[in-house]
């Protein structure tokens, strides 16, 4: 049987199976009761096994998955060959059949379960096949799985002889299977086509009398159900939410230039696999990619009218009905003419690619064109018949759709900031740093209560306070200043301002105490960047406007952060700043008072206002129209260097700049990226701490700001849809695992920081 698969040099394949058990048995878990604790290995809590079939999702049995105390479980894995075992807790999301329960001597069909990991964690993901099981027919599958030999937890795999199948061509059909043992705890382990290297289905049982069992096919998961209600977003329906993470995570890895391990795809390269007879496995990929870069259909039926609508496609539809586009695809495999499969795929993408949306999202525009610039590429293989022929399809069927709604970005709750900066009406809690140059390892820090008019109140200020200890000298003031500024329903917005070295500091992690929330899901927490005004063009400190010229630090104890304004006193010092427009009014700027101000003006000219006004005039137009997230710092995966300053200048005032490269504890540039944004006028940018995980692949990430993010409501909401995106990731919701680090620099500039001011106003 060669349909579907090229042969290939027989070392060559040997080595691609071994390569793809690998891929595998990297993929495959364990779970456990959630009383396993820190006993990963104790096989008393055991209670079978399961594989990663998209980032944070685990599928596995129901009765495997639902045989411990409740809907918890404890999921073990290994992150990479070599690195131990880990554990992460998961939560059964759905269980199929519905409401079913143990009967005896097993389980209903289809027995399936997906579990939801609590966070997101670094693993593997299988290849799930988009071709029905049943498609399979004869021949060996692989499987793995996990079992207690000799007392101890044990992973194994094997091969199986498929002999037929169990409930006919129906939504509950089963594969029978046979020629080998098949131990306890195997079952929700991955079973594996190994001619094309893709997953078919989930071991359910094993035989009573004699040896295999039997599995379930993955289009079974297509039973699970439908939203009830209008779908308004990708995770509102829990199958097309997996199902497209699993096919965006195998093209990013597959385009991501720092992989050193070989994927899904190389492998299925090497095995000779040639889907639907026309395409390779790259391909193939990349297509499903693109696929799920879109909106999902708005229903089975208008899929299922979609794949009647195509010329040349004449098949009964499986069951269960496909539901995602991976499904469609998968059925014009059995049916297409070799002369004609290619063409047949394609004009499936121009249908996909023209269809009716349930929504529309940020992101869904491009998806598109970067869908038919796909198609483009491959029609060329295509004579000009045909070629000619997609792109009057495209034209007409884009003339004839009809509007679709707009995505639901779920962004609740009154602004947290607008061009005021905080939210309107309500006060704030702004948290200074200041990193001492001659300690590098300590810092100063005050705490300030921001009055809605702009009024700014110093609580608290100490002094040499080591970094690693920060959260704890904090926990107390910043507590009583939340006491002050927080109104029911609305925790108070904490602003934290340091200089751009310290804007990669993750205070949204900090625990004010041992039960406490994370305060950046406890509240909006934005960044500021306090010495901007000392960032020459290249982003690095200058020689106007610095410590040098404001002359000896000990005129202001031992910096001169607050030197311009109220009681300077020590510890525990008060004092009120009288703010004419915005915290801090207009007195001299930071270390450098009115002749600092003077010379910094004079050795930079123009330059300077034109910047003053440029970053004015960018933060009016962020909060009074829509706003474009643009990625500088990365191109498909692979590491560029943040634009110079005059090219950031040059972007739309709508722009918020996205970098997903930043390492604080790694490149140096990290922080000089950051001080050119700064620089180049932006009070509004995003980033993510990437935790040192040079190889997190990161399309997710730019999708996530795409359409989360962005969108046709103003800066002004993204405090709070950040702290929404921080909120829901630690509530377990995977669809937002993309914004693990996630960090937002918010710093108006018509609100100066204490003991600053405005350069214009400067005698």
């Amino acid at each position: 049987m060669t349909h579907g698969r090229a042969p290939g040099a027989p070392g060559a394949h040997d080595a691609a199976r071994r390569a793809l058990r690998g891929l595998v048995m990297a993929a495959t878990v364990r779970i456990h009761r959630p009383d396993a604790g820190y006993a990963l290995d104790e096989p008393g809590t055991f209670l079978g096994s399961g594989y990663f079939v998209a980032p944070s999702w685990v599928l596995t049995c129901a009765h495997v998955a639902c045989g411990g105390e409740g809907d918890e479980v404890v999921v073990v894995y290994e992150p990479a060959p070599g690195r131990g075992m880990s554990a992460v807790s998961g939560h059964v999301a759905a269980a199929l059949p519905e409401g079913a329960g143990p009967v005896p001597g097993s389980w209903p069909a289809p027995d399936l379960a997906l579990v939801r990991l609590s966070e997101p964690v670094d693993h593997e993901c299988v290849y799930l096949s988009e071709r029905p099981a049943a498609y399979f027919g004869e021949g060996k599958v692989l499987y793995a799985g996990w079992t207690v030999v000799d007392g101890r937890l044990t992973m194994l795999d094997g091969t199986l002889t498929v002999q037929g199948t169990m409930g006919g061509w129906t939504t509950d059909v089963q594969m029978r299977l046979g020629d080998n043992d098949l131990p306890d705890g195997v079952s929700g382990g991955p079973v594996i086509d190994p001619e094309r290297g893709e997953v078919i289905g989930v071991l359910k049982s094993r035989a009573g009398h004699g040896r295999g069992g039997t599995s379930t096919g993955l289009e079974q998961l297509r039973t699970l159900p439908a939203p009830s209600g209008e779908l308004k977003t990708e995770a509102d329906d829990l199958y097309q939410a997996v199902v497209h993470a699993h096919d965006r995570y195998h093209r990013d890895r597959q385009r991501h230039p720092d992989a050193r391990r070989h994927t899904w795809a190389d492998v299925q390269s090497q095995l000779g696999a040639r889907p639907g007879r026309t395409l390779s496995p790259d391909e193939r990929v990349q297509l499903l990619g693109r696929l799920a870069d879109l909106p999902p259909p708005a229903s089975t039926r208008s899929l299922l009218d979609l794949l009647d609508s195509l010329p040349d496609f004449e098949a009964p539809a499986p069951l269960p009905a496909p539901r995602g586009w991976r499904d469609g695809l998968g059925a014009l495999y059995e049916y297409a003419r070799d002369d004609g499969a290619l063409y047949l795929v394609l004009d499936y993408a121009v249908h996909a690619m023209t269809a009716d949306r349930p929504f529309v999202a940020s992101s869904t525009p491009a998806a598109e064109d970067a869908l038919w610039a796909g198609v483009r590429q491959a029609a060329q293989r295509l004579g000009p018949g045909r070629r000619t022929a997609l792109v009057e399809r495209r034209k007409t069927r884009l003339e004839a759709r009809g509007p679709a709604p707009a995505a639901d970005t779920r962004r609740t709750g009154a602004p947290a900031g607008g061009p005021g900066g905080a939210a309107a009406g309500q006060s704030s809690v702004l948290l200074e740093i200041v990193r001492r140059g001659w300690e590098p390892d300590r810092c100063d820090w005050s705490v300030f209560v921001v009055r809605a008019d702009g009024e700014a109140k110093r609580l608290e200020e100490v002094q040499r306070v080591p970094l690693a200890d920060l959260a704890t000298h904090l926990s107390a003031p910043l507590k009583e200043a939340f006491r002050q500024c927080d109104t029911p329903g609305r925790p108070a917005v904490l602003q934290v301002a340091t200089e751009h070295s310290l804007l990669a500091l993750d205070v949204d992690e900090w625990r004010l105490g041992p039960e406490e929330e994370r305060l950046g899901t406890q509240r909006p927490v934005v960044l500021r960047c306090s010495d901007r005004d000392q960032l020459t063009e290249n982003g690095d400190h200058g020689d106007y406007g610095g410590y040098a010229e404001s002359g000896d630090h000990g005129d202001h104890g031992d910096h001169g952060g607050y030197g311009d304004h109220g009681d300077q006193g020590g510890h525990g010092g008060h004092g009120e700043i009288d703010g004419a427009g915005g915290i801090g009014g207009a007195g001299g700027r930071r270390g450098t008072g009115a002749a600092g101000a003077q010379s910094a003006a004079a050795s930079n000219g123009d330059y300077r206002l034109d910047i003053d006004e440029e970053r004015r005039a960018r933060w009016r137009w962020l909060h009074a129209h829509p706003v474009t997230a643009a990625v500088l710092d990365c191109d498909d995966g692979l590491r560029k260097p943040v634009p110079p300053v005059e090219e950031l200048r040059g972007l739309s005032h709508g722009t918020v700049p996205v970098l997903c490269r930043l390492d604080p504890n790694g490149r140096e540039g990290d922080t000089e990226g950051l001080a050119r944004l700064v620089r180049g006028g932006f009070g509004v940018a995003l980033w993510r701490r990437r935790h040192g995980l040079p190889e997190a692949v990161c399309g997710e990430f730019h999708r996530g700001t795409l359409d989360q993010i962005a969108g046709p409501i103003g800066a002004h909401r993204l405090p709070e849809a950040v702290r929404d995106l921080r909120f829901k990731l630690r509530s377990g919701r995977p669809e937002t695992f993309w914004a693990h680090g996630i960090a937002l620099l918010y710093d108006d500039p018509h609100q100066p920081l204490p003991g600053t001011g405005d350069l214009l106003e400067a005698p």
